[in-house]
């Protein structure tokens, strides 16, 4: 009997334990499993038909690749690797692309091409990436310089190629450093508000025809006949990701938060007061036969909260808009299928102008066009909105204060992308595995903004931040002119901290770090760095490298299972305690000093190569782990 009491005992905390590390997805993540289900073997329903290089692909591998920043499951990854590996060869080159069809369309999936290669670092993918490019620089244009939207529809440009071809440009000139090209990107989005903005009701026409031949142009405009509300949709996101890789410095970009701003007041005037969502043809509500659209709505919805976070558009304005909007989609698109399969219902399947046959632009017109269920651009969209929400839901944590890395003590320096000189390392923009870029996204989630500091701390630079991370201090060895830790930046880091200050120190194991001084620092708070090396891991052998942490623990809270290899231990004393031990090595330290808080460990720990999901067995926990230590240091703040 106590033979079977103990195995029940045993099955019971298996099974509790169980319920306990089995998160309930979110529905991006099921939409999304949704997506790689039923298109697991094929991107084409019929089976009849070629594969072919696509947008819809596009979109939503671009809605998939959010999922798995915010998830760090590979899974989803490795699904966007393998869709492009399908038209990629090893020499660059696309399968079904062509060049000369000069279809603005293909540019989009660039996107993931550059992605995967800045995650890879992969030459296929840059190759790729420069035909993609290529493309661009022959691309025929109206008379002032306006990309057409194809070459079988000449002089015309349309909403739609906005989306497909401009943030892949300005994405690919920041890369490279192709400074010039930002004028002509900006040139795009002004050309188009410039002819195909309403300005009775703020609302952009499908499309502008320069030469005003086809039928469905106006005689006088150039423009279309009506207003598609997944054409602005297009545009509003094209804004949002462009301005992304826009010079902060450079005299268009206020011009293209000024659009922005424009198109947002017109989304927010024909958003449903009742559903929070946007009819297919968005002025024409009450008209017989308009729908609601699932596409448009998601993709307003991103627009503005991208927007709101970026700091382009005012919270108090638009965040109860896509707030609302948000809302609306999740109660009527939303669809759960007793097994648990989740759909998107409501999403035109496509809407154009011109062709053959002919699409007159009409009312009519769109309302004749097929309404489908998991569409793919509908669902990009969806999955783009749904992780463009959950980064609005932790604004209110942090508050958009100002998280600050640094790059003055840690200042490697490598060739970049383009073959410039560039610092590496441990930077959040970085996405191979040395990066911190899911950090940054983690960081954004728990409603802070990622910065960093390029000179030596002082109290007026310091000023800015409310949590400042310093990592893995360079050796002589790692770069000829390194930064030492001297007594002048001791005091105002001090200070700093004294005054409510968080700072975060993560150091690196014997010989891979500069501990001498990063240990002075460290003496004001209690803390040294021993200058060994624990936690060897030969090859894979994984399991070399866990640290287990205590229930109930203050810091990792939903985190249990952390992986750290090659980690310098620390000794401690007031006022500095132990906050993670494992055979009587202190791991990890926590020291209060005034109002604020410090936070050490003997490794950089939390760059991409162990958090992104790629690497380690999914048993192991960093990715929780980054998450639940953002969460805990942004509540540490007393500034």
């Amino acid at each position: 009997m106590r033979i079977i009491k103990i195995s029940l005992l045993i099955s019971f905390l298996a099974i509790t334990v169980t319920q306990i590390q089995a998160q309930p997805k979110t529905l991006s993540e099921r939409l999304a499993d949704t997506a790689m289900t039923r298109w697991k073997d094929s991107w084409e329903l019929d089976r009849t038909r070629t594969e072919r290089w696509s947008y819809d692909q596009g979109v939503l591998m671009k809605g998939i690749e959010g999922v798995w920043y915010n998830t760090a499951n590979a899974d989803y990854f490795r699904f966007i690797q393998r869709s492009i590996d399908r038209f990629v060869n090893d020499d660059g080159s696309i399968k079904t692309y062509k060049l000369d069809e000069y279809n603005i369309d293909h540019v989009l999936n660039g996107r993931l091409l550059l992605m995967l290669y800045k995650v890879t670092e992969r030459d296929k993918y840059r190759k790729a990436a420069e035909l993609l490019r290529q493309q661009l620089k022959t691309h025929p244009r109206t008379s002032e310089g306006g990309f057409w939207h194809k070459k079988i529809y000449p002089s015309q440009m349309w909403l739609d190629g906005l989306y497909m071809g401009e943030p892949f440009y300005a994405e690919y000139a920041a890369l490279y450093h192709e400074d010039a090209d930002f004028d002509d990107i900006a040139k795009q989005f002004i050309l188009m508000e410039t002819h195909a903005r309403d300005p009775k009701t703020g609302l952009l026409y499908h499309g502008w025809d320069e030469s005003k031949q086809q039928r469905w142009a106006n005689p006088k405009t150039g423009v279309s006949p009506n207003f598609w509300a997944r054409a602005m949709g297009w545009y509003g996101m094209a804004l949002v990701d462009t301005l992304d890789y826009f010079p902060k410095d450079h005299p268009k970009r206020d011009t293209l938060i000024g659009i922005l701003n424009r198109l947002a007041v017109s989304i927010k005037k024909y958003q449903s007061p009742r559903t929070g969502l946007w009819y297919d043809v968005i002025d024409k509500g009450s008209s017989r036969g308009n729908y609601f659209e699932a596409s448009a709505s998601c993709m307003f919805v991103y627009a503005l909260a991208k927007g709101i976070r970026q700091g382009y558009l005012a919270p108090y304005s638009f965040l109860p808009v896509a707030q609302k909007g948000y809302q609306g989609i999740t109660q009527q698109f939303i669809q759960i299928e007793s097994n648990g399969q989740v759909n998107l219902k409501g999403t035109v399947s496509v809407s154009g102008l011109g062709g053959n046959p002919y699409r007159d632009g009409s009312y009519d017109y769109y309302l004749s066009e097929k309404i489908v269920t998991n569409d793919t651009k509908g669902m990009g969209a969806f999955l783009m909105a749904s992780t463009e929400m959950d980064l609005a839901a932790g604004r209110a944590l942090g508050k958009g204060r100002t998280v600050l890395l640094d790059s003055y003590f840690n200042n490697e320096t490598k060739k970049d992308f383009s073959g410039r000189v560039a610092p590496f390392h441990y930077k959040w923009e970085e996405m191979p595995n040395s990066g911190f870029s899911l950090w940054a996204r983690i960081w954004r989630s728990v409603g802070m903004k990622p910065a960093t500091l390029n000179d030596a701390p002082t109290a007026e630079n310091l000023r800015q931040a409310a949590i400042y991370i310093i990592v893995d201090p360079d050796t002589k060895d790692e770069t000829s002119d390194p930064h030492f830790i001297e007594p002048q930046h001791i005091k105002a880091i001090t200070n700093w901290v004294r005054a409510g200050g968080v700072l975060v120190m993560l150091g690196n194991d014997v010989g891979n770090s500069e501990l001498e001084h990063f240990s002075e620092l460290g003496h004001a708070f209690g803390i040294e760095f021993n200058k060994d090396s624990r936690n060897r891991v030969p090859g894979v052998e994984f399991a070399k490298g866990l640290i287990t942490v205590p229930d109930k623990h203050p810091i990792f809270s939903t985190s249990h299972r952390l992986y750290l290899k090659e980690v310098s231990t620390l000794a401690i004393k007031a006022p500095a305690a132990a906050s993670i031990k494992d055979k009587d090595d202190v791991i990890m330290a926590v020291s209060k000093l005034g109002k604020g808080t410090v936070f050490v460990l003997g490794d950089p720990w939390l760059y991409n190569e162990y958090v992104d999901g790629r690497k380690l067995p999914p048993d192991f926990e960093n990715f929780k782990a980054a998450r639940d230590l953002s969460k805990w240091l942004v509540l540490q703040i007393r500034k």
